[in-house]
């Protein structure tokens, strides 16, 4: 049960991201796990081979839209400060 809460957790980050409920996962008897997407021609369309699961987090994460990365502005004074330190 907590192997698959890990990539239950991988599927609805990428839901989040995707701002759908398009995406779901399959599992092998094996213990391999398979992203799905449902289209509205197909159901269940198979986006990957059945993966371990690390691998199959690794690939969720890495899927569909990301999100942008949060830029303090203290990021960006550093980013300038190391700009100028280049320049001289």
């Amino acid at each position: 049960m907590a192997r698959s809460t890990r990539a239950t957790g991988a599927i609805e980050r990428l839901n989040t991201r995707a701002g759908t409920r398009q995406y779901s996962m399959g599992r092998t008897s094996a213990e391999l796990f398979y992203l799905l997407q449902r289209t509205p021609d197909n159901p269940a369309e198979k986006l990957c081979e059945p993966l371990p699961l690390d691998e199959f987090v690794a690939f969720v994460n890495a899927y569909g839209p990301q999100k942008p990365k949060r830029i303090s502005k203290l990021d960006v004074a550093f980013e300038k400060q190391l700009a100028k330190k280049r320049e001289e």
